[in-house]
């Protein structure tokens, strides 16, 4: 069996150097890592991964709490962070909190208590008993995808990575008002959630900029998921004066929209336009194919990992909110001729 020695040898480098390429406890040049691997790989070296964790209180693993996972979006999430963390030699343990915020706790201890070096974490509507442990137990963790305002006493250092949510989402509003809509609907998803919110926010500030009034009959709430999407959208197509265009706010949301939709007999976009936040493998299988916004899933769940690691390699640096931009994917559910996909990357305003 190959030794770290033996790599060395190989690699033409110092058991140190090889030490740190596989620990991560140092930069390394380039070509010299390369090297390291190469040998790794030729001499089919395996660490010995216990042993090292009882050396550097290390296990060289990451918890990721996400609810949702079968969520095309939250998967793809996944596979960024899995990605990236394999390529620093990190392993994942996964759990799935259900957005149920006294289940969130009990899966961030049970992660914490498999001694993760590091948590990411989707948190829920409530999440204050997460906070509480997370500060309690000073354990290094990155928020993804939902924002939380972190009080300023006695809270943990918390990194948070997410997209962008308010100018993509009044992007869709301007389209659509532009197409000459006066009455646009939003199904918005769970209360309490920053993503909910910021998509509110975004729907607001595009009626504001296509001069249009915010009617509050117009924004329901499908709470983030198929069926209740199916029962916002049912309510808004029953208002005496219904919306003649549709913005839903995530992609299993869209899904409940059109089965809406489908039941009351009415054609996209012939009889309502319709957009969406959160593009997805199918989207333009559909007929009419969907015009959305594209979040950065993968690079987001990358992100997140690049974002823990430096929180591990330098615990008291100071939190920081990282966001990524969205893509306007224009298809032909809004109204316009079908053609050619086009992406146009933006951030909000």
């Amino acid at each position: 069996m190959a030794t770290m020695a033996d790599v060395a040898r190989s690699a033409g480098v110092s058991v140190a150097t090889v030490s740190h390429v596989l620990n991560g406890t140092r930069p390394v040049l380039p070509h010299t890592r390369r090297a390291v691997l190469d040998a790794v790989e030729a001499l089919g070296y395996t660490p010995n991964t216990l042993a090292r964790s009882l050396v550097t209180s290390r296990t060289r693993s990451i918890g990721l709490a996400v609810s949702a996972i079968s969520n095309p979006y939250f998967t793809e999430i996944l596979q960024g962070v899995e990605a990236c963390a394999l390529e620093h030699g990190y392993s994942l343990l996964i759990a799935d909190p259900h957005d149920d915020p006294e289940h969130e706790r009990t899966v961030v201890q049970l992660l914490h208590e498999r001694r993760v070096d590091g948590m990411i974490v989707a948190p829920s509507a409530d999440p204050r008993g997460l906070l509480a442990y997370l500060g309690r137990h000073a354990v290094p963790a990155v928020l993804l995808d939902r924002l939380v305002d972190v009080p300023a006493d006695g809270a943990p250092r918390l990194d948070q990575v997410c997209a962008e949510n308010t100018g993509p989402t009044a992007r869709l509003v301007t389209h659509l008002a532009g197409l000459g809509h006066r009455r646009i609907g939003l199904v918005a998803g769970r209360p309490g959630l920053s993503t909910t919110r910021e998509r509110i926010t975004g729907y607001r500030q595009g009626l504001t900029a296509a001069g249009l009034p915010f009617d509050a009959r117009l924004l329901a709430h499908g709470d983030s998921r198929t069926a209740g999407a199916e029962q916002a959208t049912a309510a808004l197509l029953s208002l005496a004066a219904p919306p003649t265009a549709l913005v839903t706010a995530n992609n299993a949301m869209t899904i409940g929209a059109l089965r809406a939709l489908r039941d009351r007999g009415l054609s996209v976009p012939d009889d309502i336009a319709l957009c969406c936040f959160d593009d997805f493998t199918w989207a333009d299988l559909f007929s009419p194919r969907l015009t959305a916004i594209a979040q950065p899933s993968r690079d987001i769940g990358a992100r997140a990992v690049q974002v823990l690691l430096d929180r591990l390699a330098e615990p008291d640096r100071p939190a920081r909110t990282v966001r990524l931009p969205c893509a306007f994917v224009h298809r032909s559910s809004c109204g316009c001729p079908d053609q050619p996909e086009r992406l146009q990357r933006g951030t909000s305003a």
